[in-house]
């Protein structure tokens, strides 16, 4: 698969795959998504945001009603554009939190993330306090956003295969999981050459496993194939 985008499509900046801080500088973001659900920030965001998305995206919900209103519950989207936070939050009622990279994690922005229920993932390590946070989450009946396919992807496709961790997750919590397709955000960052495309949010029927304390790699990845497997007959469905 090609690792640059297409030429209609403006290019994202170099990453940063290793965040360079100690762990101990993120034990206070994970503390206060264990703590409790997102604070008022959430809704303030989530206001402005999705009047963001209506307006200049013309963003629309599919089937949103399949998310469950409560109890824990694992949203699986794949993942184009910062943005996709915000397309995903702005057709359901209940508050989410959602896995980001720790590069984010910088003044002044870290107040508003922390507070509006955004913790962080520690870049380029195997990062055991996320999934802890993510099951703390899932384990007082909240809802927790993961990507599947890790990070943003760089070009305009989806990836041929998701990162297990998704799989991870879903078999340490047993919660249900609701595949979601987010489409037409990779061209979310030609608002620079003044072009908005229209982005749909499709959500799927909930897929759920049996729970397994300590899944084996093969496992974590069977499961999130056949997640994102979903993902991807979602996605195609918005094609057209």
């Amino acid at each position: 698969m090609a690792t640059t985008p297409p030429p209609d499509v403006v290019a994202i900046r170099e990453q940063v795959y290793k965040d360079p801080r100690p762990k101990e500088h993120f034990d206070q973001f994970h503390a206060r998504t264990r703590k409790g659900e997102p604070e008022w920030v959430y809704e303030g965001v989530r206001m402005v945001t999705s009047l963001y998305a209506w307006t200049f995206f013309r963003a629309r919900g599919h089937d949103a009603v399949k998310v469950p209103s409560t109890g824990p519950v694992i949203l699986a989207p794949n993942h184009f554009s910062f943005m996709d936070h915000f397309f995903l939050g702005a057709f359901i009622r209940r508050r989410v939190s959602f896995m980001a990279k720790s590069q984010l994690f910088k003044p002044p922005m870290q107040w508003i993330f922390t507070h509006g229920g955004v913790f962080p993932v520690r870049r380029g390590y195997a990062d055991e306090e996320a999934f802890m946070t993510a099951n703390t989450v899932l384990g007082r009946g909240g809802a927790i956003v993961m990507y599947c396919e890790g990070g943003r992807s760089r070009t305009a496709d989806l990836s041929e295969l998701p990162k297990r961790g998704i799989g991870r997750l879903a078999l340490e919590s047993g919660a249900p999981v609701v595949p979601v397709a987010i489409h037409g955000s990779s061209h979310v960052r030609n608002w620079k050459r003044g072009h908005f495309p229209k982005v749909d949010v499709a959500y799927g029927d909930i897929i759920q496993w049996d729970r397994i304390a300590e899944p084996n790699r093969d496992q974590q990845q069977a499961v999130a194939n056949e997640i994102f497997a979903r993902v991807k007959t979602l996605y195609h469905g918005l094609d057209g």
